[in-house]
């Protein structure tokens, strides 16, 4: 089949440039229309409920809202976890389920449990679903500057301007508002009058909500047509609420403005915004929809806010401080980078080995082909174009022209031979060298497709990041030997018209110095084959001694320093201790240009931060204008600022970083040990028992758990039998408070498109003062008024920042990161340790999560699949050859190109990481093409007759140009990965560290054991 394929190719080569013009054509299109973004989309199929609870403790939240919907949201078929956080006034509930479950399918189900069990959730709720975004979704962030806009302003022009406008944008899920102050219509009743007038709470509010309504009437005939009856009596302006009568007795009527205060006032907050230290900002956050092009999105947003800047209030602009399509920027020119340098360094290469600038040119045109190839294949496999699978690309780049380089280093021999020359016509001639080298190539190739087969059944995060890498190679890899067999010996044809019959120096050379290695070596083949026996043994130990981690903390360019300060903070002061952290970091750390920090919850509830817990975003200056060399470094300084805050705890991550953990895991960090039980104050004090031995083991840094105690509580416990002599019940009187602190939102007002709540409040005063509180009134229904004290017992108590659960149950997570050490070692010491010095009773259990359970599982699941791999080259070993003995000899060289890698890890100080186990799988595919060309020959040259000892030495020498530059190519591609900067580059290092280590070994034992094994086996 593949002589007829060669023979087709060359009898039809006009054809065969046409299809090659089309094929150009084809993938350059298929390029142009690839989503582009920084990362394949790792984010699992996931659904967020987010309930809000005005006023509502995390214990009641979680009582009558967190644990109802949890018991509902329990066997959803393909479920994989069930976690939530009860906090004040809000809950976050996520159902995950398994990877391949489709989104509108997962969220359909939960919409159906939901709406079963909500008419059992308290009625004053409000929520649902959160939009169809990721947590990796988070696009673009902007805040709205001006001068001369308030607070108010800013938010209201957010809200009911640009929100709108950006959520038209194909590809965004919703616009998350954080910051600013919501306009509202605010009535704040005097407890003086009130209780002068007989006026009590629930009946101003009962006038609010049946003063504010429009309607219709039906419809009235008028002549031969018709008249549609609109009752308009909703309010439209403050006087309109001032207006309302509450009660008329004896022609004395008393308005809302007769007892409450009305005015334009703003919602309860439970969030802000600072920037740079010096005041509140408002901040627009784009979430991008689950799949969605990033890099259009963001074009697309830019391209909104442009168009809409002009119908802005004058003096008003938008500062983004956030882009994605930066970092796919940088993500996407640092694999295209290191793409390029490695085109250049494989054209150098082949002009030296081949010494015919003819011959590499007809080599080189196999890297753009197999490039489109694999791009028009990425398209119709709905790939984006990011840092993983571009990466692929680029690791392939020095495997994509072994095929072409044997296919024309063979032809360049057969036509240099004066004899065949001579007597054969010159297509022919092409046609026999291709037809020579066309089986040991295939298979060669196929045995690489093969090895990186085990990639695609990785499961998790890890699987998400490296499935596109292996599906590029594989695309590649396929495009290129295809090429190789058709298109290549068509443009050799016309590009090798005359062929110099001297070897070029460089191989010239290399012969020169190889052929008394090889001759010395097979007179000594005994000491060659121990000491390559013994170096095999070092290399074990060695292997032991190399840290094991799951994958190299990527730099994405920008920082966030997450800070917790004392659970019972209020707002204010939490803005202000914000504010400091922010001068202090921009005057002490030049090297940040500009701080941004959020407080508390954001609008959507995506990320219900209490008051005392800010993220700051750092926008960092250009690494070339550092003091410092490293971003290590630049933490450390960044430490040191911290370290003056007293009564904060702070740790770093990285935005994605950040969303990625917490995704996977619900909290932030490189190791979290969560402790499950039911009693939060036994989980707390084994919380801070696993903190003090973790901050007693070497490599931890940033260890905390967030504070769970602390917030102050007023218990106003209410005694149902005064309450009830006096015409008072529970509900009544819960509402009374709510209203007076929270506040009540009791309908709208429409204000042309713009919907402002109206919203029954207590003073200023009131809310700031517990005591003034203790004394509230109460207006009874026959006007008369009691205070709150005669129907409550008030105390003051310490209570939980909030409950989180998993699988039902609840639980405090411990979380810490890891520095100067590698994952696996810290994991087992602590969980050593955590066995021998925790005590846990009845009902209480500890599991360790993180990174840590993503490489124990990478690792398992490797341990399986990659023998499977080996299993299946032996069969296309056993194919090609029809020997067992052939076969096991070609997979004999791949324990000896281990030993490069190992060493080559150990030496530069890596880690064993999922990156460089994919280097490892990509040195086994390349050392095994190398025994495969080198024992065909060994075989072809057998069937000629030639004595054994001939066969090894000419065969061996015939062959090591194709050896070394297959093996020199695939190296040197990798070498700009080594000294690449920039995002990514940091997961791409440890594998081109393992290819290039283990390449050396592997072509120097190629070359050298291979013969002397065949010499002793096959005479």
């Amino acid at each position: 089949m593949l002589a007829k394929l060669i023979q087709f190719a060359l009898t039809q080569r006009l054809l065969m440039l046409i299809l090659t013009l089309g094929l150009a054509a084809a993938g350059t299109l298929a390029y142009q229309s690839l989503p582009i973004d920084a990362f394949p989309d790792v984010s699992s199929t996931q659904v967020k409920i987010i309930i809000k609870a005005p006023g509502m403790t995390p214990e009641e939240v979680e009582a009558r809202i967190t644990a109802p919907i949890e018991v509902e949201m329990l066997g959803i078929p393909h479920q994989a976890g069930l976690r939530s956080v009860a906090k004040y006034a809000v809950t976050d509930i996520t159902v995950d389920f398994k990877d391949g479950t489709d989104i509108y399918w997962a969220r359909q189900q939960v919409a159906e449990r939901l709406n079963a069990v909500w008419g059992n959730l308290p009625t004053d709720i409000s929520g649902g679903m959160a939009p169809l975004t990721t947590p990796l979704g988070e696009m673009f962030m902007f805040t709205v500057e001006s001068d001369t806009l308030s607070l108010q302003e800013k938010r209201s022009l957010l809200d009911w301007v640009i929100r709108p406008q950006l959520r038209t944008v194909p590809g965004v899920a919703d616009v998350n508002a954080l910051g600013g102050l919501v306009r509202s219509f605010e009535i704040v009743p005097d407890n003086a009058r009130m209780y002068a007038r007989g006026v009590a709470i629930d009946t101003l509010q009962n006038v609010l909500e049946n003063n504010n309504r429009n309607g219709g009437a039906g419809r009235l005939s008028d002549g031969e047509g018709s008249l549609l009856v609109r009752a308009e009596g909703g309010f439209k302006t403050i006087d309109d609420v001032k207006n309302t009568i509450v009660r008329s007795e004896q022609g004395m009527s008393v308005r809302i403005a007769d007892v409450a205060e009305v005015r334009i006032g703003s919602l309860t907050r439970y969030g802000a915004v600072t920037s740079n230290g010096t005041g509140e900002v408002v901040e627009g956050l784009v979430l991008g929809l689950r799949g969605a092009n990033a890099q259009k999105l963001v074009e697309g947003v830019k391209a909104k806010l442009a168009e809409i800047a002009p119908s802005l209030p004058k003096g008003t602009n938008i500062h983004v401080f956030y882009d994605r399509g930066n970092l796919v920027d940088r993500a996407v020119n640092t694999v295209t980078k290191a793409l390029l340098e490695a085109v250049v360094l494989v054209l150098i290469l082949l002009v030296l080995f081949l010494g015919n600038f003819r011959a590499a040119l007809t080599i080189a045109f196999i890297l753009p082909l197999s490039a489109l190839f694999t791009f028009l294949l990425m398209r119709n496999f709905d790939m984006s174009a990011n840092l993983m699978s571009l990466g692929g690309l680029t690791i392939a780049i020095g495997m994509l022209v072994d095929a072409a380089v044997v296919v024309v280093e063979n032809v360049v021999s057969h036509l240099a031979d004066t004899k065949k020359a001579g007597s054969l016509p010159r297509m022919h001639i092409i046609y026999r060298a291709v037809r020579e080298v066309s089986v040991p190539v295939t298979a060669g190739v196929l045995i690489i497709i093969t090895v990186f087969l085990p990639l695609l059944t990785l499961q998790g995060l890890e699987g998400k990041l490296f499935t596109p890498v292996a599906l590029t190679i594989m695309f590649a890899l396929a495009g290129s030997l295809f090429l190789s067999l058709t298109v290549i010996p068509v443009l050799a044809s016309f590009l090798l018209k005359e062929v110099s019959h001297e070897e070029p120096w460089l191989v010239r050379k290399a012969l020169s110095v190889y052929e008394p290695i090889l001759k010395w070596s097979l007179d000594h083949a005994k000491v060659i084959v121990i000491g390559a026996f013994v170096l095999l043994a070092i290399t074990g130990v060695v292997y032991t001694q190399i840290g094991k981690t799951f994958m190299p903390t990527m730099d994405e360019g920008d920082l966030i320093i997450g800070v917790e300060k004392l659970p019972s903070i209020n707002l204010q002061q939490s803005l202000l201790t914000d504010m400091s952290v922010q001068r202090a970091i921009l005057s002490q750390v030049p090297e940040v240009k500009g701080v941004f920090s959020r407080v508390g919850s954001d609008e959507l509830g995506l990320d219900p931060m209490g008051l005392n817990q800010t993220d700051n975003f750092l926008i960092l200056k250009p690494t070339s204008e550092w003091r410092m060399k490293t971003k290590e470094e630049l933490i450390d300084e960044l430490r040191k600022v911290m370290a003056q805050m007293p009564g904060l705890d702070y740790s770093f991550t990285q935005p994605i970083d950040m969303r990625v953990n917490e995704m996977i895991l619900g909290v932030r960090g490189d190791l979290a040990i969560k402790i499950f039980g039911p009693d939060l104050k036994a989980l707390d004090a084994k919380a801070q028992q696993i903190i003090s031995i973790l901050d007693s083991i070497k490599g931890s840094q940033d260890v905390y758990t967030p504070q769970n105690s602390g917030v102050q509580y007023m218990q106003i416990k209410i005694d149902r039998v005064a309450a009830g002599r006096l015409g008072l019940d529970i509900a009544e009187i819960e509402n009374i408070l709510l209203a007076q602190l929270e506040g009540k939102q009791i309908g709208i007002v429409q204000e042309g498109q713009k919907r402002t709540p109206v919203l029954l409040r207590g003073s200023a005063d009131l809310r700031a003062s517990p005591s003034d509180f203790g004394n509230l009134m109460l207006t009874l229904g026959n006007g008369t008024n009691v205070p709150l004290s005669a129907v409550a017992k008030i105390e003051r108590e310490e209570g939980p920042v909030k409950v989180d659960r998993e699988r039902g149950v609840r639980m405090v997570v411990v979380t810490a990161n890891i520095r100067d050490r590698d994952l696996v070692s810290f994991v087992e010491e602590t969980r050593q340790r955590i066995n021998s010095e925790v005590k846990l009773e009845e009902g209480y259990s500890i599991k360790l999560g993180g990174q840590f359970e993503n490489q124990q599982r990478a690792a398992a699941r490797l341990a399986i699949v990659v023998p499977v791999a080996i299993g299946l080259i032996f069969l296309l070993l056993f194919a090609t050859f029809g020997s067992i003995k052939q076969a096991l000899l070609i997979l004999s060289n791949i324990p000896f190109a281990m030993i490069g890698g190992v060493f080559g890890l150990w030496i530069s100080g890596e880690y064993l990481s999922v990156p460089a186990s994919v280097g490892f799988i990509a040195l086994l595919g390349i050392a095994v093409l190398n025994g495969v060309v080198m024992v065909s020959y060994f075989n072809l040259l057998a069937a000629q007759g030639m004595d054994q000892l001939s066969i090894v030495i000419e065969g061996a020498k015939r062959r090591l140009r194709p050896v070394l530059m297959t093996a020199s190519i695939a190296a040197f591609g990798l070498v700009p990965l080594l000294f690449a900067t920039g995002p990514g580059s940091e997961i791409q290092k440890p594998l081109a560290i393992v290819v290039i280590g283990g390449l050396v070994t592997s072509t120097a034992l190629t070359l050298v054991l291979l013969p002397i094994f065949y010499r002793r086996f096959f005479k």
